[in-house]
């Protein structure tokens, strides 16, 4: 049987360059070595990328050599360079998580490519990164967001406390919740040094909860809803020193601690606002379950971590679906877009 080339895109230029990493070793010990040639090409956070053997910490220690995906049609694959060949992909999968891996830049590129790729198309990847725009799209469609303002100089909250958060980066750098007038200008600063537009939301009186959604169209899987319980700050796990260990913070109970009717709710809200945005292939949709029973987004991930900690496969496995199956599934429905 002539098996599937993959490549596996890990590493970039953002914040969560680490993290793609740790992701990318769980694809790489749990894919279908019977059904898939995987190769694996990792991009370093200045932007070079290079082809190796596994990905690794020191990956770019190892013997690695320059490569590049042809936005050629005609190439359809990979240019490895000083060797002086191509190799022909047949199906990508970017473990790119943050800027330029869920904002539409490597989606573009692919498209380009004309290769097919796991995970949400150019649009929905921009928009799901855009928290504002997310929150807009998503309440036209009936479902309830943060009060939140886009940050410039006369904008002043109106009640605190409030979360300032760079409006375009991934997981939780950079977001600082603020109880008082007197600690706004430092988080602004904070959130600027991860982008250039801020955005501040009117805190939500609920806990977080997660659902991940998987599937093209109306064909939608869910995994097992998640819940998370904070001691104290904000949920910030891959920023912890040894998160495979457990976080400082917070315990994640999955499946969430909720009637089944609840969790039918919150299952049916996450694929409502897949919908609405656009996604396919994959994503993990994050909320609030206020006391009153009311649904709030927060956000939304269209390439979630893969990591042993990871919320998205942790709920896939809860329901019943392993990570290599997942890791299949994902790669049919991306040659399903074609």
């Amino acid at each position: 049987m002539n098996k599937l080339k993959v490549a596996i895109l890990f590493g970039g230029c953002s914040e969560e360059h680490n993290v793609s990493i740790k992701s990318a070793q769980e694809i790489a010990t749990n894919i279908d070595s019977e059904k898939y040639d995987p190769v694996y090409i990792g991009i370093t956070q200045s932007g070079v990328w290079k082809i190796c053997e596994k990905p690794s910490v020191d990956w770019e220690n190892g013997d690695c050599c320059p490569a590049v995906i042809s936005p050629d049609k005609e190439t359809g694959g990979l240019l490895v360079k000083k060797r002086e060949r191509e190799h022909r992909i047949d199906v990508v999968f970017p473990v790119l998580h943050g800027k330029s891996g869920e904002d539409g830049a490597i989606q573009g590129l692919l498209e380009l490519s004309g290769i097919p790729y796991v995970g949400c198309d150019i649009q929905s990847s921009a928009v799901c990164m855009d928290k504002s725009l997310t929150y807009i799209i998503v309440k036209n469609a009936g479902i309830a967001t943060p009060e939140f303002w886009v940050w410039d100089d006369d904008c002043r909250p109106l009640a605190y406390p409030v979360f300032v958060k760079p409006a375009r980066s991934g997981s939780s750098f950079g977001v600082t919740k603020v109880n008082g007038a007197e600690e706004l200008n430092a988080a602004i600063e904070l959130a600027r040094q991860y982008d250039s537009k801020v955005l501040i939301e009117r805190a939500v009186s609920g806990f977080e909860t997660g659902c991940a959604v998987l599937g093209n169209d109306s064909e939608l899987t869910t995994g097992e809803v998640d819940q998370i319980r904070l001691s104290h700050g904000i949920f910030r796990i891959h920023q912890e020193a040894a998160p495979e260990k457990g976080s400082e913070n917070a315990l994640i109970t999955v499946p969430a601690e909720l009637s089944k009717e609840e969790r039918k709710r919150i299952q049916g809200t996450a694929k409502k606002i897949y919908k609405a945005l656009g996604c396919r292939g994959l994503a993990r949709v994050d909320l609030f379950l206020e006391e009153s029973g009311r649904i709030v987004l927060n956000e939304v991930n269209t390439m979630p971590g893969f990591t042993s900690y990871s919320r998205y496969p942790r709920m896939m496995a809860a329901a019943g679906i392993t990570l290599s199956e997942l890791i299949d599934r994902l790669i049919v429905l991306a040659l399903q877009k074609r």
